[in-house]
């Protein structure tokens, strides 16, 4: 297969939602019709010890949410799919963030009863502002939940979208049925199971009697009129505006029971797009271009607990990747090779000897890399949009433990390297403090601590309003600033100036006295 055409079999997408959405059952249902896995895990039953292939964490095995984003590859039909799995939980939505400047498309899960929700409100934001391809999979239809043309007006009205189903459910709840694929023209029959799969019946003619044997009298009836009104309100699906971001394909089952994902998967490889050009700050780079470019979008830190390794997760933006070629690290100027680069389903690894525009591959890291790094064949070009923003939440940390000293200061220093949690040294006392945008976050920090690097930490809330990273072309004003604001000034991980206020009048007071300071709220500037 040739260049080109690796490219264009590619699909590589996010999967976001508000927490409890279904999001990671609707992953592994999407494994599991690519072949990728053969049992699907229950991702909160403790009967079962199987647990979502997604979140292999210990820690989000043990809560049933997803605390990281994670990556999976497979093949499909004549396609090769990648799936990130994101967070859906808001204090880890920096995590989600991040990853969407990696795909080139998106599925956003929303639970039927429930609607549109505050995390889903946001991330469609980010999908918004990158102009990003949105598909919807309304989920849970087997149980009750608002009517499906409530639930369209909605996600219009909160999603800032136009919406056009490409599947239609009869009924809802107890009495659902099954829906109409308006996109393949076939009925898809509900069985309650999560071992079968979706009876599909070739149907191109809605007014053809045998639907009623099929769905009866009534729910026949209800389907034409449902369908006239849809051909009467909603335009004909195009690709165009769905490329363009425009419009948002709608889609409807029940993840659980693996009614509709098979559906929803089958319509994806058709519409979706193969890999798009990705803007960086000198030029745009286009995935055909010959020379390999690609960026650093997270960073995870003990994906193998027996060798603490971190892996440094690269997309790739432009041409091929190659096992044991030298590539330039553009921040360091130098040339690095790896002999070992992985493709990924979830924690597992694979070496591979060579990848392609789309792709997601894992590096290992031994502190060569930040989240924003670039790698390229020998052009110097840095990617944008992979921001840190300002914490929200404060604690000192503390070792509990004095014979673990190492092992304290190594586990913060990985983990903060994911940049889910920032890390601030106090210039005042010299302590350590940690921000994050919310209390789990903390949580997930103290048991990865113990759990991954044995180390024991204590912590000491702090109050602060905001962290803001400070610059100024006037030292003389710059050196005032941090002699004035002694108590108040820290340092980053990477040696920068970082004012932590106590309140918004304190921060109003600074910007009024300091003309000539610059305060950033995001680490990209």
């Amino acid at each position: 297969m040739n260049f080109q055409d690796e490219i264009q079999r590619r699909r590589t997408f996010a999967i976001i939602s508000h927490p409890d959405a279904g999001k990671t059952t609707l992953t592994e249902k999407l494994l599991l019709f690519g072949g990728a896995i053969h049992v699907a895990g229950a991702v909160k039953s403790n009967k079962i010890k199987k647990t979502a292939t997604s979140d292999w964490m210990e820690i989000e095995k043990q809560r049933g949410i997803s605390v990281a984003t994670s990556v999976m590859g497979f093949d499909y039909k004549d396609y090769k799919i990648n799936i990130l799995d994101t967070p859906g939980h808001q204090d880890f939505a920096e995590d989600t963030f991040r990853t969407l400047t990696a795909v080139d498309s998106v599925i956003i899960v929303i639970d039927a009863a429930k609607g549109v929700e505050a995390q889903t409100r946001k991330l469609m934001e980010v999908c918004r502002m990158r102009k990003t391809p949105v598909i919807v999979f309304v989920n849970k239809m087997d149980r009750e939940g608002k009517d499906p043309f409530d639930l369209l007006d909605e996600i219009e009205a909160e999603l800032n979208i136009h919406v056009r189903p490409l599947s239609w459910p009869i009924n809802i709840g107890q009495r659902f049925k099954g829906v109409y694929n308006l996109f393949d023209q076939k009925l898809d029959l509900y069985t309650p199971s999560k071992q079968t799969i979706t009876q599909s019946i070739a149907f191109d003619d809605i007014h053809h009697p045998d639907l009623e044997k099929h769905i009866g009298t009534d729910d026949s009836i209800k389907l034409r009129e449902d369908l006239t009104l849809i051909e009467g309100v909603y335009s004909a699906f195009d690709t165009h505006p769905y490329l363009a971001g425009e419009v948002a394909p709608v889609f409807f089952g029940s993840a659980l029971n693996n009614f509709g994902v098979k559906e929803l998967l089958d319509c994806f490889v058709q519409i979706a797009p193969s890999p798009r050009p990705v803007h960086a700050i000198e030029r745009e780079v286009w995935p055909e271009e010959e020379s390999f470019t690609g960026f650093v979008f997270k960073i995870h830190a003990n994906m193998d607990p027996n060798h603490r390794s971190c892996i440094a997760f690269v997309k790739i933006c432009s041409g091929k990747f190659e096992r044991n070629v030298n590539y330039k690290h553009v921040r360091y100027n130098k040339l690095l090779r790896f002999s070992s680069p992985t493709a990924f389903m979830a924690q597992k690894k694979e070496v591979v000897d060579e990848a392609y525009p789309g792709d997601i591959i894992g590096l290992p890291d031994t502190g060569n890399f930040k989240i924003g790094d670039s790698l390229t064949s020998g052009e110097d070009i840095h990617f944008k949009g992979l921001p840190s923003f300002s914490p929200e939440m404060f604690k000192y940390i503390e070792n509990a433990d004095p014979m673990k000293a190492k092992q304290l200061n190594k586990g913060i220093d990985q983990l903060m390297d994911e940049g889910v949690a920032q890390l601030f040294i106090h210039q005042n006392n010299g302590r350590k403090i940690i921000g994050t945008v919310g209390q789990l976050q903390f949580e997930v920090i103290q048991y990865r601590l113990l759990h991954e690097y044995g180390a024991q930490s204590k912590w000491e809330p702090k109050s602060h309003y905001k962290a803001c990273w400070i610059e100024s072309d006037d030292k003389d004003e710059l050196e005032n600033f941090r002699r004035r604001k002694f108590q108040y000034m820290a340092l980053d991980k990477d040696g920068r100036d970082v004012f932590l206020a106590d309140s918004s009048y304190i921060l109003q007071m600074a910007q009024n006295d300091f003309k000539h300071i610059r305060f950033h709220f995001s680490s990209e500037f």
